[in-house]
């Protein structure tokens, strides 16, 4: 029996940064397939940052280092725990968990602490319905 040793042409995945948010753009042909990073996290280390990972979870901390995978050490970290019975809604209780390393493929969103705060959300309406 003969084994299929050709190789399958699959899209290539380019991940970068966007401001805070992580951009994954897939292309086919005309893409380099090298990556390339539009924000330097460089500017972060040592500062207070808040990531989203996948899953829903969602931790602050001090950004002590990163590698081009993305993956993060913090430092003093805090994870936000989620509503038992909305899981979509963040409870007023944390866990403090120290020092920690987000694998980069978990990570989905990295903001700074300073300078962001939170908005009322424009589309909801005064009873808490969605308009």
């Amino acid at each position: 029996m003969a084994v299929d040793q050709s190789i399958h042409a699959f899209p290539i995945c380019e991940v970068s940064l966007v401001d805070w948010f992580v951009v994954v753009r897939f292309g086919a042909s005309g893409m380099s397939g090298r990556k390339e990073t539009v924000l330097d996290l460089a500017k972060f280390v040592d500062k207070g940052v808040q990531v989203k990972l996948t899953g829903g979870r969602q931790v602050t901390g001090t950004l002590k280092g990163y590698d081009q995978l993305l993956n993060l050490v913090l430092d003093e970290a805090i994870e936000f725990e989620r509503e038992q019975d909305d899981p979509l809604k963040l409870s007023a209780k944390t866990r403090q968990l120290g020092l920690i390393v987000c694998r980069g493929t978990a990570v989905m969103l990295v903001s700074p602490t300073e300078g962001t705060e939170e908005i009322k959300n424009p589309f909801q309406e005064a009873d808490g319905a969605q308009a």
